[in-house]
């Protein structure tokens, strides 16, 4: 495991909002955050581990709201605690993504494909459209910071998971062009991790991480907590200047001609 120690009080008096946070890279962010000094509400499709996951936060714990997260009626009531509880967010780090398909273009189901679509693209515009139209929120007065979480996947094709990544291809343009649209006040960016060792990505390492492993150059597959700081960053104000920019955290994969 990377030691990456968070940098203390840089998020202080700020509030975030982290979508499927219960486990895996979305903890991690939600805990990077919180160690930050953040006020961190979670969320994700499980209450049993979402309430253990926002109890063990860092300085006390989070608010967490259980649901779908391409449901509207879910959306409203994570803002409607957010403003009752804290009166503001700063943060939106949209996590939340699925690809419950494997095998070629040719072979997608599209029933899948509009399922993938509708969670990982139309899911992620409709939080930030939520959250910077919720007046409550002043997400735009307080100079809000979105990180939507992207792949290299979008970045070059990879065997049997070619459509998540051309709907992560589409976080990143989308990233991009919400950058240009809400600038001054909002700054948007997305980090696109290589893979990580998580549940979520458990198929395309186990049994052959040695093999795998060979194609990064820094000799390793991630760690959740390396996307969390990341996110961290980006979304503080050491990252300022920055906007509609997708960082890739991959451990030199793609430079090296690898595919994840």
């Amino acid at each position: 495991m990377p030691d990456t120690p968070p940098t203390p009080h840089r998020l202080d008096g700020k509030v975030a909002l982290v979508t499927a946070a219960s486990r895996g890279i979305g903890l991690a962010i939600a805990e990077r955050l919180a160690a930050e000094g953040a006020k961190v509400c979670i969320t994700a499709r499980n209450a049993g581990p979402l309430a253990e996951a926002a109890a063990s936060l860092p300085g006390g714990g989070g608010i967490w709201v259980a649901g779908k997260a391409d449901d509207a009626e879910h959306r409203r009531e994570v803002l409607d605690l957010i403003a009752n509880t804290h009166g503001r967010l700063d943060v939106l780090v949209n996590n939340a993504g699925i690809n419950p398909a494997y095998g070629t273009l040719m072979e997608l189901d599209l029933g899948a494909a509009r399922k993938i679509t509708e969670l990982n693209i139309i899911g992620t515009l409709a939080w930030v459209q939520d959250v910077v139209k919720d007046a409550r929120l002043g997400f735009a007065e307080h100079g809000g910071s979105i990180v939507n979480i992207s792949s290299v996947t979008g970045q070059t094709p990879s065997p049997g998971i070619g459509f998540y990544g051309v709907t992560k291809a589409a976080i990143s343009h989308l990233t991009r062009t919400l950058g240009v649209e809400l600038g001054p006040s909002i700054r948007v960016n997305a980090v696109a991790p290589g893979l990580v060792k998580t549940r979520f990505a458990e198929a395309l390492y186990d049994g052959r991480e040695a093999e795998v492993t060979a194609q990064y150059p820094l000799g390793r597959l991630g760690a959740p907590v390396d996307i969390a700081g990341a996110v961290a960053f980006l979304a503080s104000d050491d990252a300022a200047w920055i906007t509609a920019q997708t960082l890739t955290v991959d451990g030199g994969l793609l430079a090296a001609g690898g595919v994840a």
